[in-house]
C-alpha cells in the first residue's frame, strides 16, 4: 500500500513515489558508506571485511526485511524468489555498474577472488544442499514431486556456515596491522548515521517495492517475472548506490566485497531467518534449481572476469550486463512458456 494509503493508487502517484524513494536511499546510502567508512577506520577493520560485513549487512536490510514480512504473510516462495534475482543483479550489474564508474579498471584483489568469491561460491552450494535435504528428508505427500518442508533444523546449516564467514573474517581482523585511529571521528555520532541511513533506506526500498509491485499489477506483469527482475533490482538498488559510491571513490576492494557480502548474507541468513521465524515452509526443488543453476553460472562468470588480471575493464563489465540481459530474456521466456526448465511459473 502506497505511503499507508495516504495517497491515491495511480501510476502517476506511483511513479512519483518510485522517484522519492529513490531520492531517499540515495541520501540513506550516502550515510550509510560515509558512517561505515569512518568506523571501519575507527577500529582498524581491512577494507575488504568493512565491504563484506558492515556495509553488506547494512545495505542486505531490504532483502531480509522482505523474506520477513513474505514469511509471515505464507508467500515464502516470493521471497525467495527476489532474493536469488536480486543475487543475480548484484553479481552481474553491480560489478558492471561500478566498473564504468571507476577512474579505468576496476581493481581487485587475491583477497576478494580467492576468498570471498569463492566462499560465496561454497554458500549457492549449500543453500541448494539445505532444500534437497528438505525434499529428501521432509518430502510434501500432498504437493509436486519435488516439494519438500524446510524445517528450522536444517534451516540452521546455512547459518551456522554464515557463522564460520564471521570467524574467517574475525581472523583477517586480528591479523590487519590497521594504521592509527583517525583523529576527529565521532563514534556515538557515526553509529547514530549508519542507523539513520539503515531506518531511510529500509522505508524508501518498502516504498519503492510496494510502488513496483502496483506498477506491475497495472500492466498486467506476472508475478514471477516482477518478483525475479523488477523488484529484485529495487531491494537491490542500496548495494548498487554504495558499491558505485565506493568505486568511484577509489575503494574497489569496499564495493565489490559489499557485493559478495551483502549476496553471502542474503543466502545463508535471510532465506534462514524466514524459517525460523514461522517453524517451517515448504520450497519446490524443481523451481529453486534453475534458478541457483543461473546463480552459479553468474558467479562462476563474476569469478572468471575478477581473476583477470585482478581487474574489472570496461569491456568486461559490459559482458556481464549482457550476462544479466540473457537472465532477463530467459526469464521472460520462462513466463510465457517458450522453455518450461521452471515447472509452475
Amino acid at each position: 500500500m502506497v505511503l499507508g494509503g495516504l495517497v491515491p493508487n495511480t501510476p502517476l502517484v506511483n511513479a512519483l513515489v518510485i522517484v522519492a524513494a529513490t531520492a531517499f536511499i540515495w541520501v540513506g546510502s550516502g550515510w550509510l558508506e560515509e558512517s561505515a567508512d569512518h568506523l571501519s577506520a575507527y577500529y582498524g577493520l581491512p577494507a575488504v571485511v568493512q565491504g563484506s560485513i558492515v556495509v553488506a549487512i547494512g545495505s542486505s536490510f531490504p532483502e531480509l526485511s522482505s523474506v520477513v514480512f513474505t514469511a509471515l504473510d505464507g508467500t515464502f516462495s516470493i521471497g525467495i524468489g527476489a532474493i536469488v534475482g536480486s543475487a543475480i543483479f548484484n553479481i552481474l550489474v553491480i560489478p558492471a555498474l561500478s566498473g564504468l564508474a571507476a577512474d579505468g579498471p576496476l581493481e581487485t584483489n587475491r583477497t576478494v577472488v580467492y576468498k570471498e568469491a569463492q566462499f560465496y561460491m561454497i554458500a549457492v552450494s549449500v543453500l541448494v544442499v539445505t532444500f534437497a535435504l528438505a525434499v529428501i528428508y521432509v518430502p510434501l505427500p500432498e504437493g509436486p514431486a519435488l516439494a519438500g518442508q524446510l524445517t528450522r533444523p536444517l534451516a540452521m546449516l546455512p547459518v551456522l556456515l554464515y557463522g564460520l564467514y564471521l570467524f574467517i573474517q574475525w581472523q583477517d581482523v586480528t591479523d590487519h596491522d590497521a594504521p592509527d585511529a583517525p583523529t576527529g571521528i565521532v563514534v556515538g555520532r557515526e553509529w547514530l548515521r549508519l542507523a539513520a541511513g539503515l531506518l531511510v533506506i529500509l522505508v524508501a526500498v518498502e516504498q519503492l517495492v510496494g510502488s513496483v509491485e502496483s506498477l506491475g499489477h497495472t500492466f498486467g506483469i506476472p508475478e514471477f517475472l516482477a518478483g525475479v527482475t523488477i523488484v529484485a533490482a529495487a531491494t537491490s538498488l542500496p548495494d548498487a548506490l554504495v558499491s558505485v559510491r565506493t568505486a568511484k571513490a577509489g575503494r574497489s576492494v569496499t564495493s565489490l566485497g559489499n557485493v559478495l557480502g551483502s549476496n553471502t548474507f542474503d543466502l545463508l541468513v535471510a532465506i534462514p531467518v524466514g524459517v525460523l521465524l514461522v517453524g517451517s515452509m515448504p520450497v519446490d526443488f524443481a523451481v529453486a534449481v534453475p534458478m541457483f543453476g543461473v546463480l552459479t553460472l553468474a558467479t562462476i562468470l563474476l569469478f572468471a572476469v575478477l581473476r583477470t588480471d585482478l581487474s574489472i575493464t570496461g569491456s568486461e563489465a559490459y559482458l556481464l550486463l549482457f550476462a544479466y540481459v540473457l537472465f532477463v530474456a530467459w526469464v521472460v521466456a520462462e513466463t510465457v512458456g517458450a522453455t518450461q526448465l521452471i515447472k509452475g511459473v
